[in-house]
């Protein structure tokens, strides 16, 4: 997709409290990936956005000194007459305060568009307009650029990934040196995502980033040997970490979790870790008090694992995400309702053993639900939905993806809900077109993924032109979803973003 102002190539999208891919070598302008939001979302970070009229008018005239947009990475480093050097790392782990940088006074153009090209003021402002991999190209033009970019401000909600191979440079004699990590401790990044790192790895780390033992709040590890060693160190020696999230480490037990969990963790997640089971949960709950937020995938947990959440955890813990445990029945569910009843976020996504009982009970225990998460359950029915819709009063939020047995009935009882915002029905293969009907009294609604469902037609979709403060509509490999069904919508909901 191209900008329809200059035809240049869209500009990677600036992820909103995502993750940024950091390389250490240069290979490029590096890429960016956005952890979490709807497709709509995405297309709306990528949406070009005109700088505001802040240079002087003869800089906004010269023909050879274009204004700066996002679809333009390097406009601002042609502004001042230089241009970035193709190998330029994403973040700047290679970047070198001594590297010849050009001063003012070489900068082409008269002496008040010099200054202009420097003056704080005017690149605090400007500099707000581009996305992370392009502040990380102009950070190379000069050192006034690179030192009004380098304040944490402008790096608030980033999240530097490193791998394994990115933390060491290759020296002369064939000895592995570990890189310079100064540059993201001057910006302040408090978190942290490490992929494939070891013990070793992690107290080098520790070693050498400045704000590792007091600075840091959030370390992800992700594909990691990290063992109950490396664990328990990491968590002793960065004494700021509250949010700690592991996936896809195999190497750590349940007795590293014992040894190593500390009452300042407020946020966990662990997924993809096969030594993770019922004393894991029994750990967790006795070990973090003050816990939050608990995001859990594993195969092996139980329904006895969710009975083991103290009064205290009830009191604090207000999301809780259990994806693809396999063998928690309705039981578990009953245990869960008992043990935590302040949720607000609830998703039981991929837990294909509950059923409309379980259901029932999370409708009649958790009334201050905000969020829930039913996707790929495939026993859930319109029963279910029936439960929701009568005591589930505060939801906004409601993921039904998958659910193959939900029918139009059960969008009859949905359409009562007054609060509800976001729908999702993505694959719900038996929704048709009468079921839309029922939607189109939901005035509150402003999220709708239909996207994959078979049945509709291109006349029933062409109704939801009814909703007019939808501002996101999915319908993604859904057959009824004809190129004049589109340009229909952008005629008469001209404020809704359409996901083709």
């Amino acid at each position: 997709m191209s900008n329809p102002r200059n035809g240049d190539t869209k500009p990677p999208c600036l992820p909103r409290n995502g993750l940024v891919k950091i390389p250490t070598q240069p290979n490029g302008l590096g890429s960016a990936s956005i952890t979490k939001g709807t497709p709509a979302v995405k297309n709306r970070l990528c949406q070009p956005s005109s700088v505001p009229a802040i240079l002087s008018p003869a800089l906004a005239h010269r023909s050879d000194l274009p204004i700066p947009s996002l679809a333009s990475p390097l406009s601002l480093a042609t502004l001042a007459g230089v241009s970035s050097p193709p190998g330029a790392s994403l973040v700047g782990l290679n970047t070198s305060e001594g590297s010849e940088q050009p001063s003012p006074e070489r900068l082409p153009g008269s002496p008040l568009e010099r200054q202009l090209a420097v003056d704080e003021k005017i690149l605090n402002r400007l500099f707000w307009y581009f996305s992370a991999c392009e502040k990380c190209v102009l950070a190379q033009v000069c050192k006034a650029w690179r030192r009004v970019l380098y304040q944490p401000k402008f790096w608030v909600g980033l999240t530097p990934v490193l791998h394994t191979k990115e933390l060491y440079n290759v020296l002369p004699g064939g000895e592995k040196e570990f890189v310079s990590l100064q540059g993201f401790a001057v910006r302040g990044f408090d978190g942290f995502c490490l992929v494939g790192v070891s013990d070793l790895d992690i107290c080098e780390f520790i070693d050498n980033y400045p704000l590792s033992k007091k600075g840091v709040k959030s370390m992800s590890l992700k594909r990691s040997t990290i063992t109950d060693a490396g664990l328990e160190v990491m968590l002793e020696q960065m004494q700021g970490v509250v949010r700690l999230e592991l996936s896809g480490c195999n190497d750590f037990t349940e007795a590293g979790l014992w040894s190593s969990l500390n009452a300042r963790i407020t946020a966990l997640s662990v997924s993809d870790c096969i030594n993770v089971a019922d004393d894991a949960i029994a750990a967790i709950s006795q070990l973090l008090p003050n816990l939050t937020e608990l995001n859990l995938q594993a195969y092996h947990v139980t329904d006895t694992a969710l009975a083991y959440f103290t009064a205290k955890q009830g009191y604090t813990t207000h999301t809780l995400r259990l994806n693809s445990c396999w063998e928690i029945t309705n039981h578990g569910v009953v245990n869960m309702v008992h043990s935590l009843p302040n949720l607000s976020v609830l998703s039981l996504s991929g837990c294909s053993k509950v059923t409309d009982d379980g259901v029932e009970l999370v409708a009649e225990n958790l009334r201050k639900l905000r969020s829930l998460d039913l996707s790929w359950c495939p026993r859930i029915t319109d029963m279910a939905l029936e439960y929701i819709a009568c005591d589930l009063h505060k939801l906004e939020e409601l993921v039904l993806d998958r659910c193959v047995r939900i029918t139009d009935t059960g969008l009859s009882y949905l359409s009562t809900m007054s609060s509800l915002r976001s729908l999702y029905l993505r694959w719900c293969c038996q929704v048709q077109d009468f079921g839309l009907k029922h939607l189109l009294s939901m005035s509150s609604l402003r999220l709708l993924s239909l996207a994959g469902c078979p049945l509709l037609t291109t006349t029933g979709l062409s109704g939801l032109v009814q909703l007019q403060e939808l501002e996101e509509l999915e319908l993604t490999n859904c057959p009824g979803a004809t190129p004049e069904l589109f340009k229909y919508f952008s005629q008469h909901l001209p404020c809704c973003m359409v996901i083709e």
